[in-house]
Formats: structure tokens, C-alpha cells, sequence
């Protein structure tokens, strides 16, 4: 399978980031010398995809100057915010009828043997699935106190925790979705849990486990170890 479409999610007010987030929107944070945003879309383009759609809604005219400058770009202003599910709805013309990218501008990660939108793509299967979602090792994310999302099983079908479960993986912000999984989805606001939980109904909800290092940088405390380890692990690499 080869993905020629995606979305990448960039509306978000990025409150968790209290001050950083008053003068650019969270998307356009420097991350080790280079923009959230930036990082994603490159990922996105060595993958080969040739349409991405980026929504906006909080400081967008910051981030519709930052894309001018890039092709193959579409880009999804929300008046109000939609949330995940709703700003995917919303786009939905824009990504077409197979199955498409869609990756939290948030999502730092650096790939395994085999870059992680290659593997992701390459365990679609169209029969058997809706949503394919990238998961990270609860015991590979330092410091954080999440009780993580989902629980895999042998064949690759995930599930979400209950309230009383703690789970072994964390969702990573990195997915393909299919459109029909948005048949029948409300207009307006909504998450993407929402889907989840209904494909995860249906036995089409599935995951394959990051072989990389990868950040969710949510808050300025993520953003800082993030820096920290890029940083340190860059310099290592270079005084080799």
C-alpha cells in the first residue's frame, strides 16, 4: 500500500504550553533548531506523500505564512475548533477515498531500520482494518505518569484501558485512517476516540509498536527533555 494523502493536525490553542504558546501557535515550536511542524511534514514528504492537508485555527495566519513557501499543500481553516475527529471530517474532500495519513503536529520521532510511515503503510490491510495507529512502549517514555491507552494482541487488534487498567502502549500521534470510518460521524466537534471506540467495536482497530525513539511535546517540560536528549544525542553522534 502506498499513501499519497495525509493530514496533519494543527489547530490545537496548545494551552499545555502556557506561555510558549502566546506568541506562535504550538506547531511552529523550535525543537532542537527545527519546527515542530516542519519536522512532521518532512517525514510525510520522504514517505512520498503528495497531499497534505493542514488545519488551522489558533494563530493560523502564522502558520498559512510558514507553509507558503511549500508545495502540495492544502490548507483547512476551522472557524471554530473541531477537535481530532471533527477536523478530519471537515477535510475529508481534500484527502479522498483511500486510506490516509493523519499525524499530531506534535508527534517527534525518529525511525527504526525502516522509517515508521513506510511500516505503518506497509501493515494497512484495507479488508481488515479502519484505523491503524503507530503505538510507543509505555516503558520507553521517560518521566511521564500516563497509565497509556491501549493493550495489543497477537494479531495486531488493539484496545483501549478502562479506568481501572494500566496499559502497556501509548498512542503516538501517528495513524492512517480510512474514510469510512467517518460514515454516519456528527457535523461539528469531535474526537477521534470516538472512531476509535467504534472500529475498536468492529475488530477493525489496529496497532504496530514504534522501533524509535519519539516525544509527544505537549508541555514545556516535554519540550525540555526533548531538547535535551536531540541535543545530547546529536552531539554524541557528531564527536564520534
Amino acid at each position: 500500500m502506498r499513501i499519497r494523502t495525509a493530514m496533519v493536525l494543527a489547530a490545537g490553542r496548545g494551552t499545555r504550553m502556557r506561555h510558549l504558546s502566546k506568541a506562535r501557535p504550538k506547531p511552529l515550536t523550535v525543537l532542537a533548531g527545527r519546527i515542530l511542524l516542519d519536522r512532521v511534514l518532512d517525514h510525510l514528504e520522504a514517505a512520498g506523500v503528495e497531499r497534505i492537508v493542514v488545519n488551522t485555527h489558533y494563530m493560523g495566519e502564522m502558520i498559512t505564512e510558514h507553509l507558503s513557501g511549500r508545495a502540495n499543500i492544502i490548507l483547512s481553516p476551522e472557524e471554530v475548533l473541531l477537535e481530532t475527529g471533527g477536523g478530519v471530517r471537515l477535510a475529508l474532500p481534500h484527502l479522498g477515498d483511500d486510506p490516509f495519513f493523519v499525524i499530531n503536529s506534535d508527534a517527534v520521532w525518529g525511525n527504526g531500520p525502516t522509517p515508521a510511515l513506510q511500516r505503518l503503510a506497509a501493515a494497512w490491510r484495507d479488508d481488515s482494518m479502519d484505523a491503524l495507529l503507530l503505538l510507543q512502549r509505555m516503558v520507553a517514555v521517560a518521566g511521564t505518569s500516563n497509565r497509556g491507552d491501549f493493550f495489543l494482541d497477537p494479531l495486531g487488534r488493539i484496545r483501549r484501558r478502562d479506568s481501572r487498567e494500566i496499559a502497556a502502549f501509548l498512542f503516538a500521534g501517528v495513524q492512517i485512517l480510512h474514510p469510512r470510518l467517518f460514515d454516519g460521524s456528527p457535523e461539528g466537534a469531535f474526537s477521534l476516540n470516538r472512531l476509535y471506540d467504534a472500529a475498536q467495536a468492529a475488530d477493525r482497530l489496529y496497532g504496530i509498536v514504534h522501533d524509535g525513539e519519539w516525544y509527544h511535546v505537549g508541555t514545556p517540560e516535554q519540550l525540555q527533555q526533548a531538547e535535551f536528549d536531540l541535543t545530547l544525542g546529536d552531539a554524541l553522534v557528531n564527536s564520534r
